[in-house]
């Protein structure tokens, strides 16, 4: 993550980063811990997000947007921080709804830190793209599944990639969304995310454990003597 962050500062130069599209994900059906010792899909859908957003922070350009890729997936599942350093009883569904529900809460506190610490204007947001068969997304499901989402996205009446982008250019350039922060979208409209994302004591918690797992300072840390 040091290493983009670093070539985004190069590119953008002192202008400064106008918008932060935390996309970059994955279904993964291996179980299987990284270096850090946490389960993968967590580590590559919410960590690495998590990171390059932290060191980016202070190259944000004045009135910045924030994006992150979370999905509707993440309803039903509330996140166990203890099981992201496990892969024991792994499932590789649960494992991708626990990362859609870190990556929407996520959003929602970072929109909150920013709100309170920082006079920038930058937001935060999160949206569901919706269910792509033609992306290529499902290429990691057993073959029948596989198969049948390819056999899906060529129908007529499935959602385009184009038609799946158009949550987050809108949530990227629209006016009606300039002040906008910590809120989760889909369809380019506001909708309200499951009570797990919502609860601020959970984004807290999730916030707090990302750096530690990480091992980096927490960003955007409250004063000493702020209530969590």
């Amino acid at each position: 993550m040091s290493a983009l962050a670093d070539a985004t500062r190069r590119t953008t130069g002192d202008e400064g980063l106008d918008l932060l599209f935390n996309n970059a994900g994955g279904y993964f059906r291996e179980a299987r811990l990284t270096d850090l010792g946490v389960e993968y899909t967590f580590q590559v859908n919410h960590l690495a997000p998590y990171q390059l957003t932290a060191e980016l922070l202070g190259d944000l350009a004045d009135d910045a947007r924030v994006i992150t890729t979370s999905s509707e997936a993440h309803r039903g599942d509330q996140i166990d921080l203890d099981a992201v350093r496990s892969v024991d009883e792994f499932s590789s569904w649960r494992a991708y709804q626990r990362s859609k529900l870190a990556n929407a809460q996520f959003a929602a506190e970072l929109g909150s830190r920013l709100r309170e610490r920082d006079d920038r204007g930058v937001t935060s947001n999160s949206f569901h793209p919706g269910a792509i068969p033609g992306s290529g997304f499902f290429r990691h499901l057993p073959a029948p599944l596989s198969g049948a989402a390819s056999a899906l996205g060529r129908l007529p009446f499935a959602t385009t990639p184009a038609e799946g982008a158009a949550t987050a250019v809108y949530l990227a350039v629209a006016d009606e969304v300039a002040d906008a922060t910590g809120r989760y979208f889909a369809d380019c409209r506001e909708k309200k995310p499951s009570t797990e994302a919502q609860d601020p004591r959970a984004q807290h918690r999730l916030w707090e454990a990302s750096a530690e797992l990480l091992g980096i300072d927490e960003p955007l840390a409250p004063s000493a003597g702020d209530e969590p």
